[in-house]
C-alpha cells in the first residue's frame, strides 16, 4: 500500500523557520576536509539521505570522522592528499549525484584501484558518460558494468591528467565541479575547456569559492575555460559553518509570498554562496515582499503576477516556481531547463503530469514549461516518482482552498527529512 500524506487547507502561513544545512555546501565541504591537510570541524551539516551516503562513503574509504549526536556536527581528520584504499570497494550511493560524479573523478585519480560505484535503479538512468569520457582521455580506466555511459560504474585508476581537458557542459554542472576539484592534486597544470553552454552556473560558484576556504584559487575565464595549478594541497579552514540550503528557503519564501503573514528564515541571507538565492529577487518581481538582515530572509504576502525567465542557472528552485505561478495572475513561461530531464526524475515530464491535475493548462517543449493557471485549481493526489523537490514544492497546493495529496512523503529525505513538520509548523487552519 502506497504512503500517501493529505495535507488539510491552509488559512494562513506565519512563523520562523531555522534552516537546515545546504546539501551542495555540505556534500563539497565533506570532500574537501577529508582531502585536506589538518582536521575540520563542520558546523550545521545536513542530515540526510544524500549526506549520509557521502559520510558511508569516506568511510569505507578509510576517512576518520566524529559526527555529533544530532548529526550536525561533524570532525573530519584529512587525509592530506587522495585516498588509496587497498582492497576491492563497491559503494551504494543511492540518488546522490552530489557524491558520486565527484568520487568518480577522485577515485581515478589512484594509480591503481578495484571500487565499483553503484546506486538506485534511477541512480542508473542519469547519465556520467561526459566526466567519464573526459578522465579516460586523461589515462583513466573506468567501465560500465551495466548500461553504456550510466552506473554503475568500475573505476581501476591511471588518471594522470591532461594539460588540456574538455568537458561537456550542457548535461550537469557536477562534471566540471569534479574535475575542478581533483585538479590541484594532479602533477601538472590543468587548463578545462568548456563545450557547449554551461548549465547551473551558480553550482561552479559555490565549488570554486568552497576550494578558496580550502586554500585553492581557481582561475575562471566566463565559464569557458578554468586554470588551477597541480600539484597542490587543500589545507583545512579549522572550521567552517554551512549556511541554510537556499533550494530548500524556496517553499517556505512561496507559502508567505502566497498566504502570509510573514515567514521569517534564520541562518541565510542575502549574499549566500548559493545561487538559489536568487530566488528572492523572483518573488519579489512578482510582487512579494521581501525583506533580509544579517543572518535571515523574510517574505510576506502580496499579489502575485506571471513571470517569463530563463531559469538555467537555478534550475532546482524554478519547480517551486511552477507550482506558485498557479497562484499568480497571468501566464508564466520558464525557459531553458532542458536539464530537468536528468535530475532525479525527468521533472519536465513529471511536473508537467501534475501541474495538469490541478485544472492549469501545460505546454511543454524540450526545454521549456508554458503554466495558464486554473481559475481553481482542484483537490488533487500528486505522484512524487521519488523526487524529493516534487513533494516539497507541490505541499504549496493546500494554500489553495483544497486539500492535496502527497505519494510517498518520505522521499524528501534525500534533502530534508522535516520538511512537513516545520511546513506544518508555519501553517494555521481555519
Amino acid at each position: 500500500m502506497k504512503n500517501i500524506l493529505t495535507l488539510q487547507p491552509i488559512n494562513k502561513i506565519q512563523g520562523s523557520i531555522f534552516l537546515p544545512g545546504s546539501k551542495s555546501i555540505s556534500n563539497r565541504v565533506l570532500l574537501l576536509s577529508a582531502l585536506a591537510k589538518g582536521s575540520t570541524k563542520l558546523i550545521n551539516l545536513l542530515n540526510s539521505d544524500d549526506i549520509n551516503h557521502m559520510l558511508n562513503a569516506l568511510k569505507k574509504l578509510g576517512i576518520n570522522f566524529v559526527l555529533s549526536h544530532n548529526k550536525k556536527e561533524c570532525l573530519i581528520m584529512g587525509n592530506d592528499g587522495i585516498f588509496k584504499p587497498k582492497k576491492k570497494i563497491k559503494l551504494f550511493l543511492g540518488n546522490a549525484g552530489t557524491v558520486i560524479r565527484p568520487l568518480t573523478a577522485l577515485l581515478s585519480l589512484n594509480e591503481k584501484c578495484d571500487i565499483i560505484l553503484t546506486g538506485e535503479p534511477r541512480m542508473k538512468e542519469r547519465p556520467i558518460k561526459h566526466l567519464v569520457d573526459s578522465l579516460k582521455n586523461g589515462g583513466a580506466v573506468i567501465e560500465y558494468l551495466e548500461k553504456k555511459n550510466y552506473p554503475p560504474i568500475h573505476i581501476k585508476g591511471g588518471f594522470k591528467g591532461n594539460k588540456f581537458i574538455k568537458i561537456n557542459g550542457s548535461i550537469s554542472s557536477q562534471f566540471l565541479t569534479s574535475l575542478l576539484m581533483i585538479s590541484p592534486l594532479i602533477k601538472g597544470n590543468t587548463v578545462i575547456n568548456i563545450y557547449n553552454n554551461l548549465v547551473s552556473k551558480p553550482y561552479i560558484d559555490i565549488t570554486i569559492k568552497l576550494m578558496k576556504v580550502f586554500g585553492i584559487y581557481v582561475e575562471n575565464n566566463n565559464y569557458k575555460q578554468f586554470k588551477i595549478y597541480g600539484q597542490q594541497n587543500y589545507i583545512s579552514p579549522g572550521e567552517y559553518i554551512i549556511e541554510g540550503d537556499a533550494s530548500s528557503a524556496s517553499y517556505f519564501l512561496s507559502a508567505a509570498a502566497i498566504k502570509g503573514g510573514t515567514v521569517r528564515l534564520e541562518n541565510i541571507n542575502k549574499n549566500s554562496i548559493q545561487g538559489d538565492i536568487k530566488y528572492i529577487n523572483i518573488l519579489k518581481s512578482m510582487g512579494a515582499i521581501i525583506n533580509y538582515g544579517k543572518n535571515y530572509i523574510s517574505c510576506t504576502k502580496n499579489t502575485l503576477k506571471s513571470i517569463n525567465m530563463d531559469l538555467n542557472d537555478i534550475p532546482d528552485v524554478a519547480m517551486t516556481l511552477a507550482v506558485t505561478s498557479l497562484f499568480a495572475k497571468g501566464i508564466t513561461t520558464i525557459k531553458n531547463i532542458y536539464n530537468w530531464r536528468v535530475k532525479e526524475t525527468d521533472r519536465l515530464q513529471a511536473m508537467s503530469n501534475e501541474l495538469k491535475k490541478t485544472g492549469a493548462k501545460i505546454i511543454t517543449g524540450n526545454d521549456y514549461i508554458i503554466i495558464f493557471p486554473p481559475k481553481y485549481i482542484n483537490k488533487v493526489i500528486i505522484e512524487t516518482y521519488n523526487d524529493h523537490r516534487i513533494a516539497m514544492c507541490f505541499s504549496l497546493l493546500s494554500l489553495s482552498n483544497n486539500s492535496v495529496s502527497i505519494i510517498n512523503p518520505n522521499c524528501t529525505s534525500k534533502t530534508y527529512p522535516n520538511f512537513f513538520k516545520e511546513f506544518k509548523k508555519i501553517s494555521f487552519y481555519n
